[in-house]
């Protein structure tokens, strides 16, 4: 038997979904964020930038246009020829003949230089831009912190809302795994309502899931109810027949209608006990019991040959008509369906069945018992109700049911049922 629901850990890819989104959120927005930043910074540096060159050429024409008057200075600033603080490769610009701008210093303080020929000389003069310099230093520290601020609440929005998407796929898969399970009871409880839900993803999955869920359960009941109404109204009849039976002279047709009729009243006992398992309505009567001697009890009552093995005996809180009824069921399938010889060991609380037959089918182990599955030549072994009352009757009292195949061969069932 497959573990409860609830003791499943939390399945790790939905941590994985909701750190994906939220990475992606906040790589989107850093970019976002890195783009926007540098092409303000561009803007508005070459705005600032493109005012101080503006400012430093007319002052420059002012400057040549008095030089040629015979004065060296400005009414603005102070203009002066071949300035030893002037940048080599603006110096060589004027000396070429063209006219120049160019950022550089000037009594330790940034200044833009701006330069042109004059006469066989350089005549330049600088504009302040060390104010301008702090300005761009303090509008990127500006963007910088507007960036970082704008990509960190998208990212907290796009935790909060890839936490919410996280969540109700978390809580959608744990009802399918539930579903999955036998519980069709269970609902993922998302609302269906609203405009919204209409283009939500998630809520169109949880609402399919919970029609699915309804569909299925309507289902299984009107089968459940179905079942259970022919083997009730069979089990009148059937006793009368096998009543009747006896009154044939004896011969081999009577041997034939009572071997028939019995195999049917079986059948029918056995729909009767799937129904009350499916509707939930068995109750262990629950006592201490040594497995040792219980479970001989149970194989001796099949009359059919099993070696049984109890290596080491251990007391468990049980009951014992179910517990009979598991034992007996896997003995006989393992006879009907395996091959001799058919041990039983018991190891503790741990009772583990093996034939030497072709094994159990790989979708018996997947899968677990199918109602009405029997023996198919092409892939060896098959079931019928037997293994699907054992597994009801073993969800009843708690015992964990695996099935398996031994490595050398043939089929392995094992209980692991609770201690006293």
């Amino acid at each position: 038997m497959t573990a409860p629901w609830h003791e499943r850990l939390r399945p790790g890819w939905t941590y994985g979904l909701r750190w994906k989104i939220v990475l992606t959120v906040a790589g989107v927005a850093c970019a976002v964020a890195a783009i926007l930043g540098v092409l303000v910074h561009n803007v508005l540096t070459r705005q600032r930038v493109d005012e101080v060159r503006k400012e430093a050429r007319q002052d420059l024409d002012a400057a040549l246009k008095q030089y040629a008057y015979g004065t060296e200075t400005t009414d603005g600033h102070a203009a002066v020829l071949n300035p030893p603080e002037l940048p080599d490769p603006l110096r060589k610009l004027a000396e070429g003949g063209e006219r120049g701008l160019m950022v550089g210093e000037r009594g330790g303080m940034a200044v833009m230089w701006a330069a042109a020929p004059a006469g066989g000389q350089v005549l330049a003069l600088s504009v302040p831009y060390e104010s301008t310099r702090d300005h761009l230093r303090q509008m990127d520290t500006a963007i910088l912190g507007s960036a970082l601020l704008a990509a960190g609440s998208v990212t907290l929005a796009g935790t909060y809302f890839a936490g919410r998407i996280s969540r109700r796929l978390h809580r959608t898969a744990t009802v399918a795994r539930r579903i999955t399970d036998g519980d069709l009871d269970v609902r993922t409880g998302i609302p269906a309502g609203g405009k919204a839900a209409e283009h939500d993803a998630v809520t169109a999955v949880a609402v399919a899931l919970d029609s699915m869920a309804a569909s299925l359960q309507r289902r299984l009941e009107s089968e459940k109810r179905f079942t259970a109404d022919v083997a009730h109204e069979l089990r009148t009849p059937l006793t009368g027949m096998l009543a009747a039976a006896g009154l044939l002279p004896e011969g081999r047709p009577k041997e034939m209608i009572n071997d028939r009729l019995k195999a049917l009243h079986t059948l029918t006992e056995d729909l009767l006990e799937i129904s009350r398992l499916d509707a939930g309505a068995e109750r262990p009567e629950l006592a201490e019991h040594e497995v040792g001697p219980l479970v001989r009890r149970a194989v001796l009552a099949t009359a059919l040959p099993c070696e049984v093995h109890v290596v080491r005996d251990a007391v468990v809180r049980t009951d014992r008509r179910r517990l009979d009824r598991i034992i007996a069921n896997l003995v006989v399938n393992a006879h009907r369906h395996g091959a001799p010889p058919v041990s039983l060991t018991v190891d503790g609380p741990v009772v583990e069945i093996r034939d030497h037959g072709p094994g159990y089918p790989a979708d018996l182990i997947d899968r677990g018992p199918q109602r009405f599955r029997t023996g198919d030549p092409g892939r060896g072994r098959g079931h019928g109700l037997g293994l699907t009352i054992a597994v009801g009757q073993a969800h009843v009292l708690g015992i964990d049911l695996r099935f398996s195949n031994a490595p050398t061969g043939g089929a392995v069932t094992t209980l692991r049922l609770p201690s006293g």
